[in-house]
Order: structure tokens, then sequence, then C-alpha cells
């Protein structure tokens, strides 16, 4: 399949790594723009993303909005069959309804658990003895959509939020791997959420 594939951070970067390997084909990586920071907020940063497809010789879209004629115009000539998204911003309907097979979000907690920003964080705080990764279509409210896989971690007693995060990036970009020959294979069977099992939502 020809994919597309949304993100900023690290985690992201782990997971792209993963499908630029598989069978599938990344024509396109859309990333965040640069933004001021650093000592006085004078340093223009790159994200993770970008800067790990700049060294592989790979070009990166950066859209300030992406809502644009002109950047959804770019989207739809691609012509991807999937849109992949991990660790970005909220995307608008017009954008993840282009691809036919859909958009699909790794997101770093079981579902409806943990919705939002910083569900890593959370399951520490909470003290959970087990989290995991959840790949979900993305529908009109953040992590809320079909879900389309669920894989469980044990939260081991030494781990921190820092050994969290990397355990995660790591399983939740062989999952997703999982998921999308899964999508190419039609072996899919999404299931809609429930919300009573909804502990905890942590802020957007």
């Amino acid at each position: 399949m020809k994919l597309i594939f949304f993100g900023t951070t690290d985690f992201a970067v782990e997971a792209l790594i993963q499908l630029h390997k598989s069978k599938h084909e990344v024509i396109t990586v859309v990333t965040t723009p640069p933004k001021l920071g650093g000592r006085g907020r004078k340093e223009l940063l790159q994200s993770a993303v970008f800067n790990y497809e700049t060294k592989a010789g790979r070009y990166s879209m950066q859209p300030i909005t992406l809502k644009g004629d002109r950047f959804i115009e770019k989207i739809r000539k691609l012509e991807a069959d999937l849109v992949v998204v991990v660790a970005f911003r909220m995307m608008p309907e017009i954008l993840w309804t282009i691809p036919p097979k859909g958009t699909i979000n790794l997101h770093a907690s079981l579902l409806p658990a943990y919705r939002g920003a910083a569900p890593i964080n959370w399951a520490i705080i909470k003290g959970e003895k087990t989290t995991g990764v959840t790949i979900f279509f993305l529908d009109k409210s953040i992590d809320t959509g079909k879900i389309l896989h669920q894989a469980e971690l044990v939260i081991e007693n030494e781990d921190n939020f820092g050994s969290l995060y990397d355990k995660l990036k790591v399983f939740g970009a062989a999952e997703l791997c999982t998921v999308v020959n899964e999508i190419n294979e039609g072996k899919i069977n999404p299931f809609t959420q429930d919300d009573t099992c909804l502990l905890y939502t942590s802020p957007s």
C-alpha cells in the first residue's frame, strides 16, 4: 500500500522507521513547522520526525495549516491508500477522510482509558499495573474512533515515565505495522469503544 505518515516526536519516529522497513511505501511524511525554542527562544527547532527524514535524505512536508486548499489538494493527488498518524495534532475531517482505507492513529494507552494528551504520564501517576497501545480509526473527536487493535504491556515496579515511554514506542511501532498489514489484507474488524470503561481522560 501507499502510505502518508503524519508525526512529530521521537515516539513517531520509531513507528516511521518500522514502516519504512515494511513492504509498504511511505510516499510522503508530514510534520509540524519549526518553532522557536532553546535559550531565550532564539533557536529554530525542528521536529524529531523532520530531523530523522532529513538525515535519511528525504523531504518532509511542513504545512502551517492542515486546512489550506493547496495542502489538501496535494494530499489528494498523492492517491495514498492509507494515512497513518502518530503523535501529531488534531486533524480536520476533510483531511482524514481522503484515503480510501481510512486514517489510523497509534495511541499509547488502552482506550478509552487516558484519551488525549500525556497517556503515559497518567498511567504512571495513577499507579497502573498495565498499559498498552491502541490503533484506531480517526473520527470527529479526540481518541474516540473505532478500535482496530489493542495490545497490553505490563508496567514494571521500576518503570518511570522515561522507561515506559521507550518501551511503548518500540512496542507500539511493531503493533502498528501488524495492523497496517491486516488492513492491506482485509483482515480488520473495527469495534466501537466502550465508554463505560472510561476511567480518566487526560488533558488535551
